[in-house]
């Protein structure tokens, strides 16, 4: 599934003791903004009705600025008493899943990523250009992502890549993964060196040699964010800009310039293991 999620980081209070709650996926169809309703030609909703194209309710403001049709999404459809509403969890756009394929509004094939600067797990600045004479992979994640196949999958899918890396020394020495976050208040350079050891399984020892992880200020976190494609929304219940979680993962060359793109999570480690090797052994 290739997906976004509207990030709000915002806890789940305030819910209903009676509400019921059903998974929804379908394609957005129509959007009424007066009207507050979206109409979506969904699937099955288990255990509540069959696959339909209806209208339904929507509460929140910030579900109806970011929703257009023919957006691909999951929400929960909450069930209170005489009252129905849906709560909008991913939305994905309908571009090519193929990472060979140009994207309107997202960088070219071959063309030089420019050089952000960021804050790694050590608290130390750290700029792409000084990857310059490795392949770099990059992808963006946050660290208390719930859902199993977003963050976490991406973390565990370069847990595998450092892994099979170390396997090969001519290989390792000539790559770098980052992980960058976009959850910039809670996701600190202490969150991030405790979340990274964790996943690579070295804990005290590890020392980030290979795969770094990296947040930085909102600007400087959106700055690059948007270069790749994510978007952002401005969201009138807190006043605050809110990033729209598509999933990336950058394959850069040696020269700091573009190979790839991957907007989904059906990508598999050997799929960039694959890229990195036509870079490094060519």
């Amino acid at each position: 599934m290739a997906g976004a999620i509207a990030i709000g980081f915002a806890c789940k209070s305030g819910r209903s003791p009676n509400e019921k709650r059903y998974d929804l996926k379908g394609k957005v169809i129509a959007v009424d903004q007066t009207a507050r309703t979206v109409t979506i030609a969904h699937e099955e909703i288990r255990g509540y009705m069959p696959a339909m194209t209806m209208p339904f309710s929507v509460k929140k403001d910030s579900d109806l600025e970011i929703l257009k049709p023919g957006n691909l999404i999951t929400a929960d459809l909450v069930i209170d008493g005489p009252s129905s509403w849906i709560e909008i969890l991913t939305v994905a756009d309908d571009v090519p899943d193929d990472p060979n394929v140009d994207v309107a509004g997202e960088p070219k094939r071959g063309e030089e990523v420019p050089d952000f600067k960021l804050v790694n797990q050590d608290g130390q600045q750290i700029h792409l250009s000084q990857y310059r004479g490795q392949a770099l992979v990059l992808t963006f994640i946050y660290t208390r992502c719930p859902l199993p196949d977003y963050c976490p999958l991406m973390s565990e899918n370069f847990h595998q890549i450092d892994q099979e890396l170390e396997k090969q020394p001519d290989l390792y020495a000539k790559t770098h993964l980052l992980s960058i976050s976009f959850d910039t208040d809670y996701d600190t350079p202490k969150v991030l060196r405790s979340y990274g050891a964790a996943f690579t399984g070295r804990f005290s020892n590890e020392k980030f040699e290979h795969w770094e992880f990296a947040t930085g200020t909102p600007d400087e976190v959106k700055g690059i964010a948007k270069y790749f494609g994510l978007q952002y929304f401005h969201d009138t219940e807190s006043g605050q800009d809110q990033m729209i979680h598509s999933l990336r993962t950058a394959v850069i060359d040696a020269d700091g310039k573009l190979v790839k793109s991957y907007r989904n999570n059906r990508w598999k480690p050997e799929d960039v293991l694959a890229d990195l090797r036509a870079l490094v052994l060519k």
